[in-house]
């Protein structure tokens, strides 16, 4: 029995609503992004110092990609209890436990006073941190897609995602700031602390406005669709996770799939940028912090545009631009890098963020539409949050290393184009979900409804 479609939220209560999960995700990104700058330009130094600046580096990395292997696990749990308590209750958690994470690795002593202990204490929080954004993506662009209409679903949802670009460009600015005010003595001894600290009391702003917002009418209406089928039929609905394997196993396998050159290009262009610009081609850290600081802006303008986009011609064709676009982008990118001037930089960085954001704006719409409503946060969360593991956590690390083994950009290159053609080859297997309607549909259907979605 599918559940009744609900009336559409008025446009004021889901602006509100786009402006709690934007604002939330914001800060949830901010805190996980200023742990990889801080990777890349201080951490080598604070908690591995008795290594070479470059295998210093890989350590350094090699925490960060630990954030991501909690990412799976924060989506199994998150998702579990946000398909069967609401979206909202389960927003509040993640922010409450990634701020506090981000808070505690600013009063972490470094290996110089505690020695060993200080990178595992560093990796624990490191753990949480990902453990939460496992859980954050998928109710945030849950809580919009449900609350919004089919026609513009693309737009008000790929909302949430500009949270990203924001908390990148929030947590560079940050950065940017501190090292240009202070030295770079007085930077890795304590200013490196500030922006983590910072992170304490834009949680308190975040919890206040996403506890103002109402839970999800769709998640409402299915949850109490299923409560009469179990009351008229006494059978005991299935954990989302066996639904979701069951009937939606091939739509984790395409966002699986077209994560990877999403989130393989992006930690690249924002993250190990960072490294190779001061490293090899000699930038300084603050034209490198400042360029992605620029091209992270026109990233989170460019995101809802795409997003509007892809109501209008579908999501497939806006993501296939961007990870055709990506791939094509890389050798241009390196190479303009290598010319070793600011503009140069910033136009290769800027490039491919646009490019990144033809897929990252209707990714949000296109997961959410993929799966029925008590699977969804499940479904979509896993397939986000599963191909991180091995897409966005080891991407910096792995091209830290081809630098170290070929003191060569085309590895990395290639590397990344490696990942458009997956990505390619998934969109080939999705179906269009444009207009597709998003409420409950029959377990043994194990979709959502799709009106006038193409074929």
């Amino acid at each position: 029995m599918a559940a009744a479609r609900t009336a559409p939220t008025p446009p004021g209560s889901l602006k509100r609503i786009v402006a709690a999960s934007l604002i939330g995700t914001t800060i949830e990104w901010y805190d996980f992004f200023l742990y990889g700058s801080a990777a890349a330009l201080v951490f080598n130094k604070l908690f591995f110092p008795d290594s070479d600046p470059l295998v210093g580096t890989l350590l350094s990395f090699l925490t960060y990609a630990v954030g991501f292997a909690a990412r799976p696990l924060g989506a199994l749990v998150f998702g579990h209890y946000g398909d069967r308590l609401g979206r909202k209750k389960l927003l509040v958690l993640s922010l409450l436990l990634m701020g506090g994470a981000t808070f505690a690795i600013g009063l972490l002593p470094t290996h110089a006073t505690v020695g060993s202990a200080a990178p595992l204490l560093l990796t624990a929080l490191r753990l949480v941190q990902g453990f939460a954004l496992g859980g954050e993506w998928g109710g945030a662009v849950l809580l919009v897609s449900e609350h919004g209409d089919a026609k513009r679903r693309g737009f008000w949802a790929s909302w949430p995602q500009t949270g990203a670009p924001a908390g990148q460009l929030l947590a560079t600015g940050v950065l940017s700031a501190l090292t240009a005010l202070l030295s770079e003595s007085a930077f890795t001894a304590w200013g490196w602390r500030i922006p983590f600290l910072l992170s304490g009391v834009l949680v308190i702003v975040g919890l206040w406005i996403r506890l103002s917002v109402d839970e999800s009418p769709v998640f409402k209406a299915a949850l109490a669709a299923a409560e009469e089928r179990k009351a008229a039929a006494g059978t005991v609905e299935k954990m989302p996770l066996v639904a979701v394997l069951r009937h939606h196993w091939r739509d984790v396998l395409i966002a699986m799939g077209a994560r990877m050159a999403e989130n393989i290009s992006y930690y690249v262009i924002t993250a190990f940028i960072l490294v190779y610009a001061t490293t090899s081609v000699g930038l300084s850290k603050q034209t490198a912090l400042n360029a992605v600081l620029i091209g992270s802006a026109v990233h989170f303008a460019v995101i809802p545009l795409w997003g509007a986009l892809s109501d209008r011609v579908g999501r497939r064709p806006v993501y296939l631009v961007g990870a055709v676009g990506v791939g094509l982008w890389m050798f241009p990118f390196f190479a303009l890098i290598d010319r070793g001037s600011f503009g140069s930089l910033l136009l290769a960085v800027t490039v491919g963020l646009v490019l990144h954001g033809a897929m990252y704006a209707p990714q949000a719409a296109f997961f959410s539409e993929m799966f029925a409503t008590r699977m969804r946060y499940s479904g979509a969360s896993i397939g986000a949050q599963f191909s991180s593991v091995a897409a966005g956590a080891p991407a910096p690390l792995i091209a830290t290393a081809l630098l170290a083994d070929y003191d060569s950009s085309t590895p990395i290159a290639l590397y990344v184009i490696a990942a458009a053609l997956l990505t390619v080859v998934a969109l080939a297997c999705a179906r269009e979900t444009r207009n597709s309607d998003l409420t409950e549909a029959d377990e043994t259907v194990g979709g959502p409804a799709r009106v006038g979605a193409d074929a």
